[in-house]
C-alpha cells in the first residue's frame, strides 16, 4: 500500500528543529516498513523550514551537490531517494525548503523547486483539501495515528488511520481520507480551520 509520489506540501507553516526531525520520517509506522520499497511514498513530499534548520543541514556533511538555491543530502533515504533543501526568494524575501526528490527522475529537484515557488506564491492564503489532510497526519503524535490492519476490509488494509472524538462516541478510528469537514476542523489547529479550501491546479 506504498506508492504514493505526486508533489505535495505536507505542512502548514515554518516546522521548528523537532517537527522537521519528525517529518523526515512521518511514515515510519507502517506495516510493511522493512519489506516494501518507499521511495515513491516519500518522493514529493515538501515542507518550509527556517533558515537555521536548512543551515544546520547543510553543515552536517559534505552536501552530495549544491546548485544555486539547493544542495542534496549525501545520504539517502532509499535507494534513489534524497533530501534537497532550498533557499528561495518568493515574493521578495528568501524562504527555506526541505523536500524529498527522487534523483532517478530528471530533473527532479527543478520540477520541485517550480512547484513550491509557485504554491507558495498564491495570491491568497489557502490550503487544499488534501493538504489539510497530509497537515492533520503530520502533527498528530504517533500514538494516535497509525494504519488500518488485518482487522479492517481488505481494500482497507494498510490505508491511515486517525484517531477522532465523536460525540456520544468517546473516540474512534477512522480512514485519514474519510475524515468529514467538522473532524477536519477539529484535528486542525485554530488558525487554519478557515483558510479558505482550494482545489489543487
Amino acid at each position: 500500500m506504498n506508492p504514493v509520489s505526486p508533489i505535495r506540501k505536507i505542512y502548514q507553516g515554518v516546522a521548528s528543529r523537532q517537527q522537521m526531525f519528525r517529518l523526515f520520517d512521518r511514515h515510519a509506522q507502517r506495516p510493511d516498513r522493512f519489506e516494501a520499497e518507499a521511495g515513491a511514498l516519500y518522493a514529493g513530499e515538501w515542507f518550509e523550514v527556517g533558515r537555521v534548520e536548512h543551515d544546520t543541514m547543510l553543515d552536517i556533511l559534505p552536501p552530495l551537490w549544491m546548485r544555486g538555491e539547493m544542495f542534496a543530502l549525501r545520504e539517502f533515504l532509499t535507494d534513489s531517494v534524497t533530501s534537497v533543501f532550498y533557499a528561495l526568494r518568493i515574493d521578495g524575501r528568501v524562504r527555506y525548503f526541505h523536500a524529498y526528490c527522487d534523483l532517478n527522475l530528471p530533473c527532479s529537484p527543478i520540477k520541485m523547486r517550480d512547484a513550491i515557488i509557485e504554491r507558495e506564491s498564491w495570491p491568497v492564503r489557502a490550503m487544499t483539501h488534501e493538504e489539510r489532510l497530509e497537515h492533520i497526519w503530520s502533527s498528530t503524535h504517533d500514538d494516535f495515528r497509525g494504519y488500518a490492519g488485518k482487522t479492517w476490509p481488505r481494500d482497507q488494509q494498510g490505508k491511515r488511520t486517525i484517531l477522532v472524538y465523536c460525540r456520544g462516541r468517546d473516540t474512534t478510528i477512522k480512514l485519514l481520507d474519510q475524515l468529514n469537514d467538522l473532524e477536519i476542523a477539529a484535528k486542525l489547529p485554530v488558525h487554519l480551520r478557515d483558510l479558505p479550501e482550494v482545489v489543487a491546479a
